[in-house]
């Protein structure tokens, strides 16, 4: 599907490229991210009972994954995950998987929400949120010594800043869908240390080549 610059700048300052012009396509309910799944509406729900307003619950939404699911290396765990009911299951998985587990549960509550990455030397996955007319990315992952991510929809808190000048880089497609290149890679891999050695390094994107730390 043909891709259109986002409405607005990114909250980071980046002109953000959807995927697919239709802001419904933000909503959608798939294999991966199953927002339709019962403990994912369960959870959901849970943290909308306790929110002021979808601002609130976006951020309430945002620390739970942060903070509840911890991230696999972090707590050396075998496990892979890659549904997002499973990560809110078995409360693991990597950048990929927490972001798909925020994504159902923005969604779940009817708030846009897109799969986007970043070139780390491997790619890294984030979320972005639809609010106010733009989109804001936020990174899940989980923080740890050197790393204070935090949600905001004013200026950018992410985990990793990329490295330029040693070919790190963003990428500014909002995707609909997780990238297959990233589905592939989580639904391969036998456990962490397999996955660790499998992780994608480039994207491609209607021809052209993106390349894309977990």
């Amino acid at each position: 599907m043909a891709v259109r610059p986002a409405a607005d700048l990114c909250s980071g300052g980046m002109q953000l490229i959807q995927q697919d012009p239709d802001l419904s396509a933000y909503l959608a309910a798939s294999d991966v991210i199953d927002h339709g799944h019962p403990l994912v509406r369960a959870t959901a729900a849970r943290l909308a009972a306790g929110a002021a307003d979808p601002h609130d619950y976006a951020r309430r939404a945002f620390e739970y994954v942060w903070d509840a699911v911890p991230h696999s290396h972090d707590a050396d765990d075998p496990r892979v995950t890659w549904r997002a009911s499973d990560v809110l299951e078995q409360r693991t998985g990597i950048c990929y998987a927490k972001a798909h587990a925020l994504t159902a549960l923005l969604r779940a509550e009817g708030i846009p929400a897109a799969l986007c990455y970043q070139y780390l030397g491997v790619v890294h996955g984030l979320v972005a949120v639809w609010f106010d007319g733009a989109w804001h990315r936020q990174d899940p992952r989980g923080n740890k010594p050197g790393v204070d991510a935090r949600f905001s929809l004013r200026g950018e808190r992410l985990a990793f800043t990329p490295d330029t000048a040693a070919g790190e880089q963003d990428h500014p497609v909002l995707y609909a869908a997780p990238h297959p290149a990233v589905v592939q890679a989580l639904r391969s891999a036998r456990d962490r240390s397999h996955l660790w050695q499998t992780l994608p390094t480039t994207l491609e994107e209607q021809g052209c080549l993106e390349q894309g730390r977990p």
